[in-house]
């Protein structure tokens, strides 16, 4: 089993940045793909950005690619989410998850275990 817990959430400007961390517990967490995704109010979870069980491919949603990098650091069972030039539409809950899918996945039907979220907030 896998816990996941978010941080490095907060109050940003629009154009700035925050790094958004994952801590995992658990022996198989290595074996996990991760994923990172975010709930606006009134909108569903979307999907934002994935990795491999080993950090060797990465997948991002349309709106953040270019903006946003995912990592992960096994040895530490830590996955990241740097994210630079923010704009008030990403403004949201930010929920990491693990997949059993070794290369990760942009569907949330498909992750295993989820963490409580951590809220992003960027204005205008």
């Amino acid at each position: 089993q896998v816990q996941l817990v978010e941080s490095g959430g907060g109050l940003v400007q629009a154009g700035g940045s925050l790094r958004l961390s994952c801590a995992g517990s658990g022996r198989t967490f290595s074996s996990y793909a991760m994923g990172w995704f975010r709930q606006a109010p009134g909108k569903e979870r979307e999907f934002v950005a994935a990795i491999s069980w080993s950090g060797g491919s990465t997948y991002y949603a349309d709106s953040v690619k270019g903006r946003f990098t995912i990592s992960r650091d096994n040895a530490k069972k830590r996955v990241y989410l740097q994210m630079n030039s923010l704009k008030p539409e990403d403004t949201a809950v930010y929920y990491c998850a693990a997949t059993h899918i070794g290369y990760g996945s942009g569907s949330s039907d498909e992750y295993d275990y989820w963490g409580q979220g951590t809220q992003v907030t960027v204005s205008s």
